[in-house]
């Protein structure tokens, strides 16, 4: 593979995922594995298992894609045809490969089943491709490049495909690119995408190489900053660089993390460094505060725990939130979010306390306070605080609560960040 390589497509076979009887999670899992590696992936095609739309969906994207990574059709059966097609696409022949058909023999040996004849189907190989090992399945994954075109088969299973991918398929890009490639994550919370873009608007449409992409999910924005170079130090500095310019513009102040996998994670490590401890009081959020940060292995040194207190009775009696304060403000009020915060910290005897109450909908908001209406609290000895968040009403439940957990945790960073 040359760097002349630049147009990669996804194309997943079986008729399963057409009827939706299968989500199909790997064309998400490449794409977002070959945009790390510096490949640009412009399309993604599904096509059922039928002989002739598979050789029509394979010839379109071969015609207009340099790289093209398939999953799906490498099966033992009469209807996997991808390696049959792909063979017959590039003019060559199947061969059977000793070495495969002995992988697939051991596969069998070890995991105590008996081997089908119709197996052996899956240990012939175009002529002259490269076989990429499966440790986790049958099916071999295959390689074939052929007058400047490569198409990489890997099987459908997830289980199968994502090890492979990382085992064996990333050091043969790497292998045959001949440069390296270096990826950075900036991770950003606390403004919108279009802002994020409008902001560093030079960076990302001039940037060649480092370039800079913006993903969003929800809440938060990350720019990809990728760079290709001899090796992968240059790379880096490269990246760094971008990295440093994003840091020093009016978007930096937002940077919650470097190459961070979520904000939680990143929670996790700051109260671990500053030895600090947190615990939870949720209402609307219904336990997500806590379960997010509960995903995080070793939170059991810094989070303490938590409650879901639905009802005001429940306020009241678990967290001491006051009849005064409910009967003069309501449950969804910054009154009720920091006494939440104040008496979980106090009851549980963590360092800082976090509440969330708010109108998560569909129903149930009213002219003052509309659904979207989301407060949260935060209390630690030194002060307290509060956030009121008023997110649009069309977006979904689960939505609001996502944003209003992520919010949550950014108060707590940023209050962390800033202590004396």
């Amino acid at each position: 593979m040359e760097e002349r390589i630049n147009v990669t497509e996804i194309l997943c076979v079986g008729t399963e995922l057409l009827l939706g009887d299968i989500v199909n999670t790997n064309a998400a899992f490449l794409s977002g594995e070959l945009a790390k590696l510096g490949f640009a992936v412009y399309h993604h095609s599904v096509v059922g298992d039928n002989p002739e739309r598979l050789k029509g969906a394979l010839e379109l994207s071969l015609s207009r894609s340099d790289l093209v990574v398939m999953s799906g059709g490498l099966g033992p059966t009469k209807d996997d045809l991808t390696k049959e097609t792909v063979a017959q696409y590039f003019g060559l022949p199947l061969e059977m490969d000793s070495e495969c058909l002995d992988g697939i023999r051991e596969y069998f040996a070890m995991t105590g089943r008996v081997m089908s004849e119709n197996n052996e189907k899956q240990a012939m190989i175009p002529r002259g491709a490269r076989v990429l090992r499966n440790r986790y399945g049958t099916a071999p994954s295959i390689a074939v490049s052929e007058g400047g075109k490569t198409v990489i088969m890997l099987p459908g299973p997830p289980v199968e495909l994502i090890p492979i991918f990382h085992e064996e398929v990333i050091p043969y890009l790497r292998e045959r690119s001949g440069y390296a490639i270096v990826s950075k994550n900036v991770n950003i919370f606390g403004m919108g995408e279009s802002a994020v873009a409008q902001r560093l608007d030079r960076l990302l449409t001039e940037s060649q190489n480092p370039t800079v992409a913006p993903y969003c999910k929800e809440g938060e924005v990350r720019l990809r900053v990728t760079a290709k170079a001899e090796n992968e130090t240059m790379a880096l500095e490269m990246c760094d660089t971008v990295v440093d310019e994003i840091l020093a513009s009016e978007v930096g102040p937002l940077v919650y993390g470097i190459d961070a996998d979520s904000m939680e994670r990143v929670l996790v490590d700051l109260l671990h460094e500053k030895k600090l401890t947190l615990s939870a009081a949720e209402s609307c959020t219904g336990g997500l505060i806590a379960k997010r940060i509960t995903d995080i292995a070793g939170c059991s040194d810094v989070f303490f725990g938590g409650c879901v207190t639905y009802t005001n009775e429940v306020k009241q009696r678990l967290l001491g939130v006051s009849a005064k304060t409910l009967e003069d403000y309501g449950a969804v009020s910054e009154q009720t979010a920091m006494e939440m915060a104040r008496g979980v910290r106090e009851r549980t005897g963590s360092d800082i306390g976090i509440s969330a109450t708010g109108i998560a909908g569909p129903s149930g908001g009213s002219e003052q306070t509309p659904v979207g209406t989301v407060f949260l609290g935060i209390s630690t000895e030194d002060g307290e605080a509060f956030r009121r968040l008023s997110l649009s009403p069309k977006r979904s439940r689960e939505f609001i609560r996502i944003v209003s957990a992520t919010n949550a945790y950014d108060m707590v960073i940023k209050w962390i960040k800033n202590k004396k």
